[in-house]
């Protein structure tokens, strides 16, 4: 069963002067299917979290797990492979590549392994028929609104059917209603894949409360 355990991480950021402690001893663990928002007050040190789980950053102290691996003690290229294949990330902007189609966004983390293979786009085809754009799948980004690129962005992270799906404020740039369907979508698609675990970080009450937790940054620690 997939299992997320982070244990006491610490990040420090040097400066001119004494260094920026932005997280203390974080702690948490989540398990196969669990969702969790994560809150707390813009620099609490959400996002850094979220980095340095999704190994986009490394940690000062402390140690990450994701199905027993601790992905900071790989190498270089076993350490993209592995953030590849096992985490997806959607983040407040979407990042589609402007000269693709959304169908050829959604293909990209498969190119990591090669040529994309017909059943990479089958599922790519599946997800955006999931996510209700399986009609827009040949349109570039710039010809789709806000929270359709968003849910395109949903389709790609979750293409490599990934054990952790990593949401760094994903609605903050959506209305009301697209942020709710943002949501839906990511909440939905993952009840439908048992082994996956989702995290979100937000500032929003509504978003936070489709999760199945709730933790809170305080003070640069974790609490439930």
């Amino acid at each position: 069963m997939s299992k997320l355990e982070v244990t006491d991480l610490c990040k420090e950021f040097p400066t001119r002067a004494e260094p920026l402690v932005v997280l203390r001893g974080a702690s948490l663990q989540l398990n196969a299917g669990q969702s969790l928002a994560i809150v707390g007050p813009s620099g609490s040190g959400k996002s850094t979290l979220l980095h340095i789980i999704g190994t986009l950053e490394t940690p000062t102290s402390g140690l990450v797990r994701l199905n027993g691996e601790n992905p900071f003690q790989l190498s270089g290229d076993k350490l993209a492979a592995f953030r590849n294949e096992q985490i997806g990330f959607v983040f407040q902007d979407h990042h589609l590549l402007p000269q693709l189609s959304v169908l050829e966004n959604v293909l990209l983390p498969a190119l990591a392994h090669g040529a994309t293979r017909p059943v990479h786009v089958a599922r790519a085809r599946t997800l955006l028929d999931q996510v209700g754009l399986a009609d827009r799948s040949g349109h570039r980004p710039a010809e789709l609104s806000g929270g359709e690129r968003q849910r395109a962005a949903v389709a790609r992270a979750l293409l490599l059917e990934p054990t952790l799906v990593l949401a760094d404020e994903p609605t903050g740039n959506l209305d009301q209603a697209n942020a709710m369907r943002i949501v839906e979508v990511l909440t939905e698609l993952q009840q439908m894949t048992p082994e996956m675990m989702l995290i979100a970080v937000t500032h929003s009450d509504e978003v936070a409360a489709r999760m199945q937790r709730r933790m809170t940054v305080d003070q640069g620690r974790l609490k439930e």
